[in-house]
């Protein structure tokens, strides 16, 4: 309890003393004391307002480009139209790269589907260093790049798509957005606050360091597979 308090009493003094600084800086500008809902009205205001940079043209093919950039940066893909026939093509591709007897670590957040119908040996949580591979969602997608956007929580730990050498992800089609910036304006439209950890995931990790020659799984996966799930 006394050290509760003493960390509580800690954070008030070190607000405090931030805001005195800040005061003063004001005063010495010549500006006015801080009015909270006028300077956050102002900020909102700069927001609303600012244009953002160059984008590409707009496409209404969003589903398709993000497949096909995808597949430009190396991953290997599926489109099914049902969670379902998204786990049926999760366990096909498994088996077909003998992966089955090896670990499995899947997303906590994915629990509440059917794994048992995949008859796949898996555990949920972090993966161990035993684990071959990782079965993950997304939070979005990015179809100008083909990039998987995985925001970071207990239930969605980054340690999955950067330690197994395999990553499989299942992508549902209403998650993919043009480009990053549609992805950002689509956070704040929905309320999502951002995360401790943000990634976005182009591809199985490679290096081209030495030589100039690419090599796969440098810092990370060596193989990426998405399941677009279309009907989602």
């Amino acid at each position: 309890m006394i050290e509760t308090f003493r960390a509580m009493s800690d954070d008030f003094n070190s607000q405090t003393a931030r805001q005195e600084i800040l005061n003063r800086i004001r005063t010495m500008q010549g500006r006015k004391p801080l009015d909270k809902p006028l300077e956050l009205a102002k900020a909102r205001q700069w927001v609303s307002a600012r244009v953002g940079g160059p984008r590409p043209p707009r496409t209404d093919q969003v589903l398709d480009q993000f497949c096909q950039r995808s597949l430009d940066m190396l991953c290997t893909l599926d489109r099914v139209s049902s969670e379902a026939q998204a786990l049926a093509a999760c366990q096909a591709w498994i088996q077909s790269h003998g992966l089955a007897g090896a670990g499995i670590a899947v997303w906590p957040e994915l629990k509440a589907l059917d794994w048992a119908s995949t008859g796949l040996s898996v555990r949920f949580g972090k993966p161990l260093d035993t684990d071959l591979t990782s079965i993950t969602s997304t939070a979005y997608a990015v179809a100008e790049t083909g990039t998987l956007v995985l925001c970071s929580s207990s239930e969605t730990p980054t340690s999955a798509h950067l330690l197994p050498q395999n990553h499989v992800a299942l992508v549902k089609a209403s998650q993919v957005e043009q480009t990053l910036e549609d992805v950002f304006a689509r956070m704040r439209r929905e309320g999502v606050e951002m995360p401790r950890a943000l990634n976005c995931v182009s591809g199985p990790s490679r290096t081209a360091d030495i030589e100039q020659t690419i090599v796969l799984g440098a810092h990370g996966p060596f193989r990426v597979h998405l399941i677009v799930i279309e009907g989602l």
